[in-house]
């Protein structure tokens, strides 16, 4: 007995339950779809079964309702590979999370001792971030891998703090130490001791390089006032340069038309005459005063060579009156001539022997001292006698 239908037809009321029976088998089959299909999460997969059956269970319809209560039982299966399937991803995001952030731990904890003040502070919020957006796991390794990261993240902001703090003294230092230095700059850019003071000016670069930053926006302001005072020292300077070139080129003017004068001198014919004339043009070239830097060096080595000449020409002159000298060319003419006497008796010797060797030795030897004697007689022809 599934139900009364009163004053009803038999047929139209099996077939009313036959209806009822075709819906809850329609409802078994969309469900055994969904959960094939993994359309429901385990748990509410669970709780869909269980009321179908109680449906079925408590049908007033007429059909296969055995079967419809095996098909829901066999999805108890499915149900269970889909829970454990479910733990099995839970698991693997869990240890992948784990992993994770021990990787995350460990670079905080690296970077708790490094010294990247300004690309670190940035990594590390985006290390946070990072940490945030991952699944927690386990609360106890949830809660030491957090510990770490804390520590790790306190010591490194703390030790931050403290070289800001150390290079915010030392930016104040340096300002302090740059604002004097301004001042002895600015003292300067009236002196009128170029050379001096241009030294100071040197020293002051250097005490100001060693003086270290203080912060680029200060920095670029002290900066254009102490270039300030060095351009009115160096602009006052340049213009007195300006006038001492002018000095200088007419003095190098002066040389160049001494030196002209001086190299018409060469070739030397009279030694003392030569040397006379040099030496007021020498007394003249001392008396013209400095030159640009620039003509100095090809000036006066013209100047010298010039000079040279004159002494060489004066010291020849006295080497071709030296008795001393004529007497040792003499000698030396008379050495090479028995030299040359000997080695002629030597290679004449060689060759009536058949002692080749010693002939070609004695050719050589001859031939070397006739090349020195044929010198030595010019030598000596150059004295007169």
């Amino acid at each position: 007995m599934v139900g009364q239908w009163p004053a009803a037809d038999p047929q139209a009321a099996l077939a009313f339950y036959g209806r009822r029976y075709e819906g809850l088998s329609a409802e078994v089959d969309l469900l055994v779809r969904r959960i094939t299909a993994g359309a429901l999460s385990a748990e509410d997969a669970s709780s869909a079964v269980s009321k179908l059956r109680a449906s079925v269970e408590s049908a007033q319809a007429v059909g296969d309702l055995d079967a419809l209560l095996v098909r829901l039982d066999g999805l108890g299966t499915v149900i269970e590979e889909r829970r454990a399937a479910r733990r099995a991803e839970r698991a693997a995001k869990a240890a992948d999370a784990k992993t994770k952030k021990q990787e995350i731990v460990a670079e905080v904890e690296r970077l708790a001792g490094s010294d990247d003040w300004r690309a670190g502070q940035t990594r590390l919020a985006a290390l946070v971030t990072s940490w945030k957006e991952l699944p927690r796991i386990d609360k106890a390794s949830d809660d030491d891998l957090w510990q770490r990261f804390s520590v790790a993240r306190t010591a490194y902001t703390r030790r931050r703090k403290q070289h800001f703090s150390r290079l915010h003294e030392q930016q104040d230092q340096a300002r302090a130490a740059k604002e004097a230095l301004i001042a002895e700059a600015e003292g300067l850019s009236s002196s009128t001791e170029w050379g001096a003071t241009s030294a100071a000016y040197r020293t002051l670069m250097t005490r100001w390089k060693a003086a270290g930053p203080a912060g680029r926006d200060v920095d670029d302001a002290l900066w254009k006032r102490f270039r300030s005072a060095q351009d009115t020292f160096f602009q006052a300077r340049g213009a007195t340069s300006s006038k001492l070139d002018e000095e200088l080129s007419a003095n190098a003017a002066v040389k160049r038309a001494l030196l002209a004068e001086a190299e018409k001198l060469l070739p030397v014919k009279n030694a003392a005459a030569a040397r006379a004339a040099f030496r007021e043009i020498a007394a003249k070239w001392d008396r013209a005063g400095k030159v640009p830097r620039s003509e100095t060096k090809a000036l006066e080595d013209r100047f010298k060579q010039v000079e040279q000449v004159i002494r060489g020409a004066e010291d020849d002159r006295w080497s071709a009156t030296n008795p001393e000298v004529r007497t040792r060319a003499s000698e030396t003419v008379s050495k090479l001539e028995a030299a040359l006497d000997k080695l002629r008796t030597d290679l004449a010797k060689a060759e009536s022997g058949g002692d080749e060797r010693g002939a070609r030795e004695a050719r050589a030897a001859i031939e070397a001292r006739e090349t020195w004697l044929d010198m030595a007689r010019r030598a000596q022809s150059e004295f007169p006698a």
